[in-house]
């Protein structure tokens, strides 16, 4: 087994996952304070990070606490890969190729989880990563829908030099409203596949999922991305009170700055609870506007005044109370940080149905409601019925058209060369 460097860095078994505008340094600060015990960077653009100072500056960002660590890139250019990796080998732990981004904008640039089918390039890229630099190289994946080619892609990546592997137990088609269950059957045939370190992702919402995952695939450790956004303390094991662990992260905002749309994002999802309540529109739009950390600070203490006298017992809370978009009978109440649970894909396309037997019944009206109560114009309406239509095309299909990858450092293709201004999620 190849475990020695794995061995140094105390087998990490919860993992914060690499997050874009969200596994930044206070984030990643916050979550080791909390269980955590190793922590990526948000993905960076090899490209961009070679070539411009300020981007290198301003979106990698350590500190002497922040380890163990390791930096993920995006790319598919295995010189430009490796020139990125030399830039921050000396201040990490190891180096993460991304293959796992389903993104539309990672289909226009051919990165993440649109090279899984270019195994030639993929062993070219670990080859030169690794005689560039002396920290492990190593990939996050996700899954193929036949098991059996998922193991042998994995198995690829290992005798290409992958020193630890993340398996994502998704195809690249699962994600946003179809995203779905992780398959941890996959994720078991690959661990019992391979020799080298090992990861999971998928289907992490509490400690106890952490523990099952273990115990089922028998991975090393297990990473976490949305079950940490909306707690931050999942890997303590405690459903930490929303507004304490948000002045503990904007106390370390304070120290380490970050862009204000990522503070927000954070709130956002620690307090996704407390906000379908109707009654506290007033506080999510303070919060939507906040520009400024005693913004950030205010949206806190106004909940906090509100909740801390049902959180102490002075107060019976009422589950009934103000709520709108969401069922009563909480199991936890609004003011701990608990999963957001998405709705199923199945949930999703009768949703659509519904919603197109709606436009069906009101030709007349200007504009429409979801189920929930909001507003859809016409136009998003029909472009929501289109891509409920649209057929998956077959993988095949798919890599027929992807064409040749250009690399060369001129070329204005986009293929080739993303700029900053598409390296955001659309």
């Amino acid at each position: 087994m190849n475990y020695e460097w794995f061995e140094l860095l105390g087998r990490p078994k919860y993992v914060v996952a690499p997050m874009v505008d969200a596994s930044e340094l206070a984030w990643r600060l916050l979550c080791r304070r909390h269980g955590a015990s190793l922590c990526y960077t948000p993905m960076l653009h090899s490209t961009v990070f070679t070539k411009d100072p300020k981007y290198r500056k301003e979106n990698f960002t350590t500190c002497n606490e922040d380890r163990p660590l390791i930096v993920q890139f995006c790319g598919n250019n295995p010189e430009t890969m490796a020139a990125a990796a030399k830039y921050v080998e000396k201040d990490c732990d190891a180096i993460d190729i991304n293959l796992g981004c389903p993104q539309s904008i990672a289909k226009r640039g051919r990165y993440g989880s649109f090279l899984q089918d270019d195994w030639e390039l993929l062993r070219k890229m670990i080859t030169e990563m690794s005689q560039a630099v002396s920290v492990p190289i190593t990939c996050k994946v996700r899954i193929f829908e036949c098991i059996e080619k998922s193991v042998k892609y994995a198995l690829m990546l290992q005798e290409s030099g992958c020193k630890l592997l993340t398996v994502h137990g998704r195809t690249r088609e699962q994600k946003g409203p179809l995203t779905g269950i992780a398959r941890w059957q996959h994720i078991k045939a690959i661990r019992e596949a391979v020799s080298i370190p090992m990861f999971a992702n998928g289907n992490i919402q509490c400690l106890e999922d952490v523990h099952r995952c273990l115990d089922y695939t028998k991975v090393d450790g297990v990473m976490s991305a949305e079950g940490n956004l909306t707690n931050p303390a999942i890997f303590e094991g405690i459903n930490a009170v929303t507004w304490e662990v948000a002045l503990e992260y904007l106390g370390l905002v304070k120290k380490y700055p970050c862009p204000s749309s990522y503070t927000r994002g954070h709130l956002f999802k620690i307090f996704h609870k407390i906000f379908t309540f109707e009654c506290n529109n007033d506080v999510r739009q303070l919060l939507a506007t906040a520009q400024c950390l005693d913004d950030f600070q205010q949206v806190c203490i106004k909940i906090r005044l509100k909740y801390l006298p049902y959180h102490q017992g002075e107060m019976t809370f009422d589950n009934n109370e103000g709520i709108t978009r969401i069922g009563c009978n909480l199991i936890l109440p609004p003011w701990l940080c608990q999963p957001y649970v998405r709705i199923s894909p199945e949930e999703h396309t009768q949703k659509m149905e519904n919603l197109c037997k709606i436009q069906d019944n009101h030709d007349t009206k200007r504009s429409l409601e979801d189920l929930d109560g909001n507003v859809i114009s016409r136009k998003k309406m029909k472009k929501m019925r289109r891509k409920e239509r649209r057929p998956l095309k077959p993988e095949a299909e798919q890599a027929s058209r992807t064409g040749e990858i250009c690399f060369s450092e001129t070329c204005p293709n986009p293929l080739a060369l993303i700029g900053p201004k598409r390296l955001e999620p659309p």
